[in-house]
């Protein structure tokens, strides 16, 4: 239940990042990643326990992002040959 956090935030950063210049789009993607892993690992509290928990949570961030970027520019290129 707590990798909720980095998941559904990464997949909000990576459809954001559509929307990104693509020479910006890496800088701002990682950025984004280590910052949201960061917040992740406060906000559920797992940082108590380790603060190796921001080796899971970062990747965790940046491979949803990565996710969430493919889904979108997908789901764009199909509306766009739909209509």
């Amino acid at each position: 239940m707590q990798e909720l956090v980095p998941l559904v935030s990464g997949l909000v950063v990576g459809v954001a990042l559509g929307l990104v210049r693509p020479s910006l789009r890496w800088w701002i993607g990682a950025l984004l990643a280590v910052a949201l892993g960061v917040f992740a690992t406060v906000v559920t509290g797992e940082f108590k326990t380790s603060w190796a928990y921001l080796l899971v949570d970062i990747p965790l961030v940046a491979l949803a992002s990565v996710a969430g970027l493919t889904l979108s520019r997908h789901a764009v290129r199909r509306r766009l040959r739909a209509g």
